[in-house]
C-alpha cells in the first residue's frame, strides 16, 4: 500500500517531470496550510513576514493577502527599500541595524520610504552614522526600533543563554536609550523589537537526544518567565518617552508563547511558510513541509549506494548535522557521515538506492527556509500534481541583499 511519503514523491515526480534538476519546488496547498495555522497560534495578533525566511517577492505578498498577516520584517535597509518601491508592503521594519550609507542616503531624500522603512537601532553610533549621511533639517523624520536583547542571563548574569546581539538588555538601559532618541533631532522611537531566540529558534526535542530536550525545555521555560517581566517593563520606561506604535517579539517556533505575552502587540514568522527540516525538532508546532528541492541521480557506485548531482546546499549557524539538507524522497536514504552533502556530488545510501536509476529525483529538504533561494533562481509552484507557474526568487530578479 502507498504511504503519504509515496504518494507526495509521485506527485511531485510527475508535477515536474519536464524540469531538469536541480530545482526548487514550493507546494502550494502545504504553503497555504502553513498561512492560514500560523495566525491562528498568535491569539488574535498580527503576524509580521519575516522576509528572509521567504526571499520570493510574489510568495511574501501570497502570506500577506491572508488575513492575520501585516506587513515585512526585512533583513536589509537595500531590500526594505527595494520591496517598498516594488509594492510588497508600506509597513517594513528592517531587523538588523544598517551601516549602508547609500541605502540610507536613499532613504532620507525621499519621504515616501521614510514614512514606510523603519530601522533598527541599539546604540549611539548608529544615529551619529545617520546623521552623518545626511543631518536633520536635511531629511525627513526617521522612524527606529530599539532592539532589546532578549537572552536569559541567569546566576547574576554569569550564564548567557540566547544570541549575542543588541547592548540593550534592562528596563531602565532601554528607557534611558529610549530618552537619549527622544533629545535628538530627526528620530522618532515607534518601536520595540526582542526577539528570543533561544526560544523561538531552538527546537526543544531534537531527535534521539533525551536528555539535550529535558535541559531546552527548563531552560525555555526559566528564559519565557524571566522575559515576560523584564521586557514588560522595558516597554513601560520606553512608553514614558515614545509613543510606541508596535512591540515585536517571537519568531515561527514561538508564535503562540510570544503573542501571551501581554506587552507585545505583532509576533513575527516566516520559516513556518517553507517548513525547513529544523523544524522537524518542535513540538509546539510543526509546519507541513512545503518547499523541496530536487537532483538528479547520475552514478550508482556500488549496491545500495547512488550519486546525486549537487546537494551540498548548507544552511548557516554552528557547523554540524543540523546544518545539512536531508534527502526526504524516496524514504529511506541517508548522507555519508564521511562524506557529507557535497558541493558538486553527493552519495546516499540506504535500502531506496536500490530501486533509484539514472536520472531518477531525489528530493530534499533544507534545513533552513528562505536560503534554499540563494540556490536557484526560480521556485516552481506545484498545485496536486501539476505547476501551475514558476517566480523569480531575489536571486532570479538580480538580487543578493547579504
Amino acid at each position: 500500500m502507498a504511504t503519504e511519503s509515496d504518494r507526495l514523491r509521485d506527485r511531485l515526480d510527475r508535477a515536474t517531470a519536464h524540469l531538469d534538476p536541480p530545482y526548487a519546488v514550493v507546494d502550494l496547498a502545504a504553503f497555504d496550510a502553513n498561512a492560514a495555522a500560523l495566525p491562528g497560534r498568535a491569539g488574535g495578533k498580527p503576524l509580521r513576514v519575516a522576509s528572509k525566511s521567504v526571499r520570493v517577492r510574489e510568495l511574501l505578498g501570497r502570506a500577506l493577502g491572508r488575513p492575520g498577516w501585516r506587513g515585512v520584517m526585512a533583513f536589509t535597509l537595500p531590500e526594505a527599500i527595494w520591496l517598498a518601491r516594488s509594492g510588497v508592503s508600506d509597513d517594513l521594519l528592517v531587523a538588523y541595524p544598517t551601516a549602508d550609507r547609500g541605502a540610507l542616503a536613499e532613504l532620507a531624500a525621499d519621504e515616501g520610504l521614510a514614512r514606510a522603512v523603519t530601522l533598527m537601532v541599539d546604540g549611539a553610533e548608529q544615529l551619529d552614522l545617520v546623521d552623518a549621511v545626511r543631518p536633520p533639517g536635511r531629511r525627513p523624520e526617521l522612524r527606529f526600533c530599539l532592539d532589546l536583547d532578549a537572552s536569559w542571563r541567569p546566576l547574576g548574569g554569569r550564564v548567557h543563554v540566547g544570541v549575542r546581539r543588541s547592548p540593550v538588555h534592562s528596563a531602565r538601559t532601554a528607557g534611558a536609550f529610549a530618552a537619549a532618541v527622544a533629545a535628538r533631532p530627526g528620530f522618532r522611537l515607534v518601536g520595540l523589537m526582542s526577539y528570543e531566540a533561544q526560544i523561538a529558534g531552538l527546537g526543544d526535542a531534537p531527535p534521539g537526544r533525551a536528555a539535550l530536550a529535558t535541559a531546552i525545555r527548563l531552560a525555555q521555560r526559566g528564559s519565557y518567565r524571566e522575559l515576560l517581566a523584564r521586557r514588560g517593563a522595558a516597554v513601560a520606561a520606553v512608553r514614558e518617552h515614545a509613543d510606541l506604535e508596535f512591540v515585536n517579539g517571537g519568531g515561527t517556533g514561538s508564535v503562540a508563547a510570544t503573542s501571551a505575552d501581554p506587552a507585545v502587540t505583532e509576533v513575527t514568522a516566516g520559516s513556518g511558510l517553507y517548513g525547513p527540516k529544523l523544524f522537524d525538532s518542535y513540538r509546539a508546532w510543526r509546519p507541513a513541509p512545503a518547499a523541496f528541492f530536487a537532483c538528479a541521480v547520475v552514478r550508482r557506485p556500488g549496491p545500495g549506494l547512488v550519486t546525486v548531482l549537487g546537494g551540498g546546499w548548507i544552511a548557516s549557524g554552528q557547523a554540524g548535522g543540523t546544518r545539512l539538507p536531508a534527502p526526504w524522497l524516496p524514504a529511506g536514504l541517508r548522507l555519508l557521515g564521511a562524506e557529507g552533502a557535497g558541493e558538486v556530488q553527493t552519495p546516499l545510501a540506504g535500502a531506496a538506492a536500490t530501486e533509484l536509476r539514472i536520472g531518477d529525483r531525489v528530493w530534499f529538504r533544507h534545513a533552513k527556509a528562505g536560503e534554499l533561494c540563494e540556490r536557484v533562481n526560480e521556485l516552481h509552484l506545484v498545485d496536486g500534481d501539476r505547476v501551475v507557474g514558476s517566480v523569480p526568487t531575489y536571486r532570479g530578479e538580480g538580487h543578493a541583499f547579504l
